[in-house]
């Protein structure tokens, strides 16, 4: 019974790892950005690398939290300061399973402006319907534009609510999903919708959306899609990180 708990963190832990990779690969984050899993075993806590490029994450850099932010492995390693984005997410949504956070540039006008994204390109699906933008001068006035602490991250999730996005005010977005999957395709295709957006707009004219009708016919394939696996694959390969991945396969 041990054996199999440690095999099924093992895989949770290597999954992590390769989508550590596969964000840094499509460009979503760089040198800053992270991914958080929960914990397989434990919903009060949360698995995330220490403080590392995603590019660089390793089996051994991937840390164990409590939902408040502190680290419930006894490791001594440098946490990421916005660790804290992930508390209040977890915290929130007791069916939040994975979450990103990102600074992609092509959500950023988004974030600083009155118009609000929309979501208008098929992939982008999950993204849904409503996609708030959390300024923390709202609150908290002048700040180092980080979530470095508790109250902040709760304050973001607030934000966030039952929605899959947050966008973050001059920062980037923070993504919440349902399944590890589900959350890389949200933060793969939602800089990709950014962009189709904004290309639209430039045109002028009338701009149709995804409609909220079209987004529950996707959503009813599961959180992800049906063909999520594939996708994962694909990009986990592609990033050079595909062995970090063990699946059950179906046709």
């Amino acid at each position: 019974m041990a054996d199999d708990r440690q095999a099924e963190l093992d895989k949770v832990i290597g999954e992590l790892v390769a989508a550590n990779r596969i964000l840094a690969h499509q460009g979503v984050v760089d040198a800053y950005g992270h991914v958080s899993v929960r914990h397989p075993h434990d919903k009060n806590l949360f698995l995330l690398s220490c403080s590392r490029s995603p590019e660089l994450v390793e089996p051994e850099d991937i840390m164990t939290f409590r939902l408040d932010g502190s680290p419930a492995d006894g490791r001594k390693d440098n946490p990421y300061v916005e660790r804290f984005i992930h508390c209040g997410a977890y915290e929130s949504a007791p069916d939040v399973m994975a979450v990103v956070h990102s600074h992609a540039l092509a959500v950023l006008p988004f974030s600083i402006s009155s118009t609000p994204l929309k979501t208008v390109i098929h992939t982008a699906s999950h993204i849904g319907e409503t996609i708030p933008v959390w300024d923390s001068q709202d609150k908290f006035g002048d700040t180092g534009l980080l979530v470095s602490d508790l109250e902040q991250g709760r304050d973001l999730a607030r934000v966030l609510g039952n929605n899959r996005v947050a966008l973050m005010r001059g920062h980037g977005f923070t993504a919440a999903g349902r399944s590890l999957g589900e959350v890389l395709k949200i933060s793969i295709y939602l800089p990709q919708n950014a962009q189709v957006y904004l290309d639209a707009l430039r045109l002028g004219g009338t701009i149709k959306c995804i409609t909220p009708g079209e987004m529950a016919i996707r959503d009813s394939f599961g959180p992800g899609g049906r063909e999520l696996a594939r996708a994962i694959e694909y990009w986990a390969n592609r990033a050079g990180c595909g062995h970090y991945l063990r699946y059950n396969k179906t046709k």
